[in-house]
Parts: structure tokens; C-alpha cells; sequence
């Protein structure tokens, strides 16, 4: 007798499902790929992501984020992104045209792939006029370097968790924990952060470029005159020679510098006045002490605390 080779339909779709769940999970397996604008951004989102985001950045740490000048190696990363998480706002004019290059539609502002982070922090120095040319490199949105302040830190790492958590639902309570645990390390440390300097005395420093409101609100401390004499352009000698006589005034002890420009306008400053130049990172890695978000909020904090509670 000629036995059926025929298998009941029943058998088949069970085998047929066993292989399309497996086919999903191998999917959801493989790491959601971000790409950031800045590395400050990259590293909240290996926090929050852990092993289940492959990351990285197109802003070289140790650079002015306003001047980056992608590679055809960032226009692919960024074509084969998942996610793009970018700062929002002026900061990153680079961005727009990095992203039409790409071509990648569904990372375009707005869109379920992309994450402005400015969302949902409440600016600093929105322009209530129309600005020109005339008055320098000024942000039309608003200053765009809002996470120097830790508070915002939370406020970015929830959006980030938010994020991952809607592109990835079945891991979502991975993100959730992760993000609270990283919130209790950072809550812990707010208290001294914030009172680490309530004894300064007095609470003026200057600035090489107006990148620091956020922190400087945060730590109760005020930075009113820029080494720059506007926004973008460099320091010029009438500009050092009339800081000297609003240091001595103000009897300014720090002069804060950032890392990824040449030093010797501060250093002549300091020179004449005897104030301290402090260099503070703006993101993550561009000093060694920086290697992540907090490390990098307690470097400034440390730096600002020696130069401004001496004698």
C-alpha cells in the first residue's frame, strides 16, 4: 500500500510559525543602530540602551559642535540609522544637509526615527527681537547648550528612555530600569553639586563664548562678558584690555575656557589679573576626567570650585 507523503495543514502552520517567530526574535535581537550628533548624546544613550543600541557620533568630541564638517563615512552611518538623536535647535547647522545627503527618510525631522532632544527643556536668552548678522553668531531659538545644566541631563535621558522604549516595546522595562537606575546616580549628586559653590564669593566669571548659561544657572553663578566681543568672533586686544579693568572691578577669579580653542586670549587675561583660566568640558571625552555624562559635570563643578572658593 503507497503510503501519503502529505503532512495535515495543521503541522504546517505550526512549523510555519515556529520559523516566523524565530525570524522575529533574530530581528529584535539585533541592536537598534543610533547615530548622535554629539558625543554627549551617545553616551546617555549607551546608558539607557545598554547592549541593545549600537551607537555612534558624528561631532568629534574635542570640537566646536557649531563647525563639524561630516565625512562620506558619517553620511552612511547616517543613512543606515534607526534612530538619529541630535540637539534640536542652531546648533548643528551641519545637520540639515547631512541628512538630506543621507537620504534616510525616515530619521528626518519629526519622523518616528528621529529625537530633537531640546524638546521639553525650558531656554535660556530666546531672542524677544529680530537678530542680524550685526550682533554676531546669536541663536534664534534660543542658547542650544542646555545640557551642561545636570537637571537637563534628566530631562534627556527620560526622552532617550522614552525613545528606545517606543521603537523596542518588548525591551522596554530594560530602558526603564536602566534609566532609573543612572537617575538615582545622578540625584545623589545634585545636592553637592548645587551647593558646591553657594559660598563663592563673588559669583562673576568670564567666558570665552556665551555656552555656559545652563550651568552657570544651575551653580547660582553669573557670566555677563566674553572674551569673545561677540558671539563667534575672536578675542581682540581692545577686547582684553577693557576685560582687565571689568576683572579687576568685579574682582573676577575664573576665566573659563573651553577646550577645543587656542588659549593664549586667557592666558594673557589671566596674566594681567591674576584670575584663574578653568577649562570645563562640553562634552563627554574631550578630556579624560570626561569619559561620561557625570564625570564630565563633576570635572566642571571641581574645576569651578578651585578657582572660585580660594582665598
Amino acid at each position: 500500500m503507497k503510503r501519503s507523503l502529505s503532512v495535515p495543514f495543521s503541522r504546517l502552520l505550526a512549523a510555519a510559525c515556529v520559523v516566523l517567530t524565530g525570524a522575529r526574535a533574530g530581528f529584535a535581537a539585533q541592536p537598534i543602530r543610533v547615530v548622535t550628533t554629539l558625543s554627549t548624546f551617545a553616551d546617555l544613550t549607551r546608558t539607557i540602551g545598554g547592549d541593545r543600541v549600537d551607537v555612534s557620533s558624528i561631532a568629534p568630541a574635542k570640537f566646536n559642535a557649531h563647525f563639524i564638517e561630516p565625512k562620506p563615512s558619517d553620511v552612511l552611518k547616517v543613512k543606515r540609522a534607526q534612530l538619529f538623536i541630535n540637539a534640536g535647535l542652531d546648533l548643528e547647522l551641519w545637520r540639515g544637509p547631512l541628512l538630506d545627503a543621507a537620504g534616510n527618510v525616515s530619521i528626518q525631522p519629526n519622523q518616528p526615527g528621529e529625537l530633537d532632544l531640546s524638546r521639553g527643556i525650558q531656554l535660556l536668552e530666546v531672542p524677544d527681537h529680530a537678530v542680524s548678522r550685526a550682533e554676531g553668531d546669536i541663536h534664534l531659538y534660543g542658547n542650544p547648550h542646555y545640557w551642561t545644566d545636570p537637571e537637563n541631563g534628566r530631562v534627556m535621558a527620560q526622552a532617550i528612555a522614552d525613545k528606545l522604549a517606543e521603537m523596542d516595546p518588548e525591551h522596554s522595562e530594560e530602558y526603564r530600569q536602566r534609566l532609573q537606575e543612572w537617575t538615582a546616580r545622578l540625584d545623589a549628586k545634585l545636592p553637592d553639586w548645587k551647593s558646591r559653590l553657594s559660598a563663592a564669593s563673588p559669583k562673576e566669571v568670564v567666558g570665552y563664548h556665551n555656552e555656559w548659561p545652563y550651568l552657570m544657572r544651575f551653580l547660582g553663578l553669573r557670566m555677563e562678558a566674553f572674551l569673545e566681543p561677540k558671539p563667534g568672533i575672536p578675542p581682540t586686544p581692545k577686547q582684553i584690555e577693557k576685560l582687565e579693568a571689568y576683572v579687576r572691578e568685579k574682582r573676577v577669579k575664573a576665566i573659563v575656557q573651553p577646550t577645543y580653542v587656542p588659549t593664549q586670549a586667557a592666558d594673557n587675561l589671566a596674566k594681567r589679573t591674576g584670575a584663574k583660566v578653568v577649562v570645563l568640558c562640553q562634552n563627554v571625552g574631550e578630556l579624560p576626567a570626561c569619559g561620561d555624562y557625570l564625570s564630565m559635570v563633576d570635572h566642571n563643578i571641581d574645576a569651578l570650585a578651585k578657582a572660585l572658593l580660594q582665598p
